[in-house]
């Protein structure tokens, strides 16, 4: 019974933050259901994922 309701926090997660499942489900196993610690990690994960952009080039 307990699965159901993290399976609904991972999916929610998932489409609020665009990280992958089994990055929700590491952060859900350390932080817990806290919804605004996940976002923020979730977030900060899917922000290191991106490739840097600098300034234009000349």
């Amino acid at each position: 019974m307990a699965l159901e309701p993290k399976r609904g926090l991972v999916q929610k997660l998932l489409e609020e933050t665009g990280i992958s499942e089994a990055q929700a489900l590491e952060l859900i196993s350390l932080l817990g259901s806290n919804w605004s610690s996940l976002v923020r990690e979730a977030k900060a994960i899917r922000d290191s994922l991106k490739p840097p952009t600098g300034p234009p080039s000349a």
